[in-house]
């Protein structure tokens, strides 16, 4: 693992600056949650998908003693997200690191704690709109899907290397496609008479495939299948079971964590850890609860919530998005903590 301190962009990095390309989900409703635990000098606050930085700005401007550590494992997305938060100063530092590695980010800084931790996860607005990238479907673009170019495997490699068996598996999996048997069969047909490169013949692959019927019902035929690719190359799901547990690990008593889920495997995942640390683990019929099996969560959202109409408006991107909240309440976790692996994924 290689952690280092993202360098600040200038201005000519990009011909749009990161707040006029960047609506951030939620951004009140994030405020509203975690300022109570940023309230003291020096308290500090852990954006682990820092993207363009539009909530950790909106953190900034509403929790003046904080301070910030942005992660992000795009190197495009620190460049942007530095360059809106220069203003910042020395309250703001960019780390490029994958959110699994909050703990050794922090330590690096020699940061001990996070106060509160915001994991927004899946594509960000950035990769989705960067026609290099190759995560969007509306355009014909290399098949990458990287959230870190500078490493790991592609989606071309995954198309054109993986067993259909295994393509099955992740258009099933990660995708929830109906067809993934189908379109995994024809994959494997067309990449023999040409390797899959850029995502036009892809798209076109997915036209013919998917049954028409499906396509005017359930949207476009290239949406879960890009889906599932992108989990797979960024080996999203492994990750997140590592970076959740690591960051709760991290809060003090009084520490918040808020999750933005945009698919439902990992809101599961998050369901799952946050609702296991604010439930009792004294087994059921016993008189007495000791004081280790009491709780050490306090739910902040009752269930998942979820944008309403005015910002899917103004946001289409908030359509899917699960939003999720707690706070620490007790000094020791359970030494089990961990979410359970509902599926075998590519580790790099």
């Amino acid at each position: 693992m290689t952690i280092q301190r993202a360098e600040r962009s200038t201005p000519q990095m990009t011909e749009r600056a990161a707040a006029d390309r960047h609506q951030p989900v939620l951004r009140d409703r994030v405020v509203d949650l975690l300022a109570p635990a940023l309230q003291q000098p020096g308290a500090v606050y852990v954006d682990a998908t820092l993207g363009m930085g539009g909530h950790t700005e909106a953190i900034l401007r509403a929790c003046p003693g904080a301070r910030a550590v942005g992660i992000d494992r795009d190197t495009e997305a620190l460049a942007l997200a530095g360059e809106r938060l220069a203003g910042f100063g020395e309250r703001f530092v960019p780390v490029h690191a994958v959110y699994d590695e909050i703990p050794a980010a922090l330590a690096e800084l020699s940061i001990s704690r996070a106060d509160a931790i915001l994991y927004d996860l899946g594509v960000s607005s950035l990769q989705l709109d960067e026609e290099e990238r190759g995560f969007a479907y509306r355009m014909d673009a290399p098949l990458d899907m990287r959230m870190d170019q500078s490493r790991g495997m592609t989606a071309a490699d995954v198309l054109n290397g993986y067993s259909e068996a295994e393509l099955t598996r992740i258009l099933k999996d990660y995708g929830e496609e109906r067809f993934a048997r189908k379109i995994a069969r024809a994959l494997v047909r067309r990449r023999e008479q040409e390797p899959f490169t850029t995502s036009g013949p892809l798209v076109q692959l997915l036209h013919e495939v998917v049954p028409a019927a499906s396509q005017r019902s359930g949207g476009h035929p290239a949406k879960r299948t890009f889906q599932a690719l992108r989990i797979e190359v960024n080996a999203e799901l492994s990750t997140w079971r590592a970076a959740l547990p690591a960051g709760l690990d991290l809060l003090p008593v009084g520490g918040r964590v808020l999750v933005l889920a945009y698919h439902s495997l990992e809101d599961r995942i998050a369901k799952q850890l946050l609702g296991a640390g604010a439930t009792s683990s004294a087994p059921p019929g016993m008189p007495v609860e000791l004081p280790e099996q009491r709780p050490w969560l306090r739910l902040l959202t009752r269930g998942a919530e979820q944008a309403d109409d005015q910002e899917i408006a103004a946001n289409p991107r908030a359509a899917s998005v699960r939003l999720r909240a707690a706070e620490r309440i007790r000094e020791t976790a359970p030494a089990d903590l961990h979410a359970p692996a509902d599926h075998k994924e590519n580790r790099r």
